[in-house]
């Protein structure tokens, strides 16, 4: 019987009879608070006895032949109709003319017990109605009672979790917020101690450099009129004195001679600029430099790539010009004479020129052992194994080194060693024009590696060099 069952679609064909099973199901009474299995299975007891009986009645038939099934028939249909399986009056076989108390699971359809014995379907699975009706009850009170448990789980997940996680939720929504507001007066606190204590240095700058001005004025003002009236002195003697005597006033001719040298001459200094050093702030600094770069109006140069012209012969350049490669000795071949290219030292210049507006790019340099990122001049010179061709050996290059495990930046063949706790896989420029300010930074972490302001009075093009591996520009 359950073997039957499993092989075939248990959705009855029989329009009639799926509605008579539902409202059999439905005149039920059911408690909402007692399980569904024990509410239905209660009602089914009497049912359940009267199948019994008609299953011996169709092992008697198994046993003793096609005469059996005939005998049978009425047993069956009499026990349909007590247990109530039919609403309806039943419909008959129209080959037979007799009840259709019978299903055959292979095709799916009522039939009657001649059909089962002898007819069309006596090779195929079948089996008295009532006994499928029976498995069919059974499934639905499965089905009924996972639904029931089903409602219950999602009753109790409403009820519970969803509370619990709406509580939690306003918990941490409150946390978050408190958070937020604490962490922006904090950095708000920070900023305007900054501001302030930067703008009352600022002031004081300003002062000092007034006062330095008013006494250069007063000085040179003063030395201007001592000149002045020495000159007058010597130009009425020049003009007035007669010839003894001008030669008996050498001597006070010689003093004021010596009066008019010992006033020397102006020269401007440091003293009287206001010392950009005045606003240095690492804080300040920090907080300019996350903004360009995490803000939202972050910077970039996505069109950035290697001008070609330039690529040394000691570099190979990749087909998407984002990438230079190191070239071992072997396999170097001589490109073509351009006046823009670098013929000695493994440089490369980018394509895009800068004399304005914030600019930003990355550099993969995970690669490399060796290499220098920076900017330079575009009159930077392209020729010849000396330094003013060298980047970060002229004042033409800024860039920032890595040579035998040590980091520096280097300008005007100074360099400046630097603290690298761990080392970069990528490095970042941002080139600021507006503020005159070049930076080099950690873009996994923001770090700031080293900064430099000073006046770029031509426009700037990104530099790179590699004599080790390959770089690659990623934005």
């Amino acid at each position: 019987m359950t073997e039957g069952f499993t092989e075939c679609d248990l959705t009855c064909s029989s329009p009639t009879t799926s509605v008579e099973t539902l409202n059999a199901v439905k005149c039920l009474k059911i408690d909402p608070e007692q399980p569904i299995f024990s509410v239905l299975t209660g009602g089914m007891k009497e049912q359940q006895q009267k199948q019994e009986e008609a299953d011996n009645a169709v092992s008697h038939r198994s046993t003793c032949g096609g005469s059996g099934g005939a005998a049978t028939s009425p047993t069956s249909a009499a026990s349909d109709t007590e247990s109530g399986i039919f609403s309806v009056e039943s419909e008959v076989c129209a080959e037979h003319d007799s009840e259709l108390d019978w299903f055959c699971a292979t095709e799916q359809k009522l039939i009657c017990s001649r059909c089962a014995n002898a007819g069309p379907c006596r090779e195929h699975s079948v089996a008295p109605l009532a006994r499928r009706v029976g498995v069919v009850r059974n499934q639905l009170v499965d089905v009924c009672e996972n639904i029931q448990l089903q409602a219950l789980g999602i009753e109790k997940f409403i009820q519970q979790t969803l509370t619990a996680k709406e509580q939690k939720l306003q918990a941490s929504a409150s946390r978050a917020r408190e958070q937020v507001l604490a962490q922006v007066a904090a950095a708000r606190e920070a900023l305007e101690e900054e501001e302030q204590r930067l703008l009352e240095q600022v002031q004081r700058e300003e002062e000092r450099v007034e006062q330095c001005l008013l006494t250069q004025r007063a000085h040179w003002n003063h030395a201007l009129t001592s000149l002045t009236q020495t000159r007058t002195r010597l130009v009425h003697t020049l003009t007035h004195a007669g010839d003894a005597q001008l030669v008996t006033s050498i001597q006070e001719i010689a003093e004021r001679v010596e009066e008019a040298e010992g006033v020397g001459k102006p020269c401007d200094t440091d003293q009287l600029n206001l010392n950009p050093a005045c606003i240095d702030s690492k804080l300040l600094r920090g907080l300019w430099t996350t903004a360009l770069l995490l803000g939202p109006n972050a910077y970039g140069s996505p069109l950035l790539k290697f001008d070609e012209r330039t690529v040394s012969p000691l570099l190979s350049l990749s087909e998407d010009l984002r990438t230079l490669t190191f070239l071992q000795k072997k396999p170097r071949q001589s490109p073509p004479y351009d006046p823009a290219r670098f013929d000695s030292w493994p440089n490369a210049l980018g394509s895009l020129s800068m004399s304005s507006g914030t600019h930003s790019w990355v550099v993969d340099v995970g690669k490399s052992g060796a290499f220098k990122v920076g900017v330079c001049y575009a009159s930077l010179e392209r020729k010849g194994s000396g330094n003013e061709a060298r980047l970060g050996y002229n004042s033409e290059s800024w860039v920032l080194c890595r040579y035998d495990g040590d980091y520096s930046y280097c300008h005007a063949g100074k360099k400046v060693p630097l603290q690298v706790v761990t080392r970069p896989q990528r490095i970042g420029l941002l080139l600021d024009w507006l503020s005159q300010t070049l930076l080099f930074y950690e873009p996994d972490s923001g770090a700031v590696l080293y900064s430099v302001t000073q006046p770029f009075n031509s426009p700037l093009l990104p530099a790179f060099a590699v004599t080790d591996r390959s770089i690659t520009i990623l934005h």
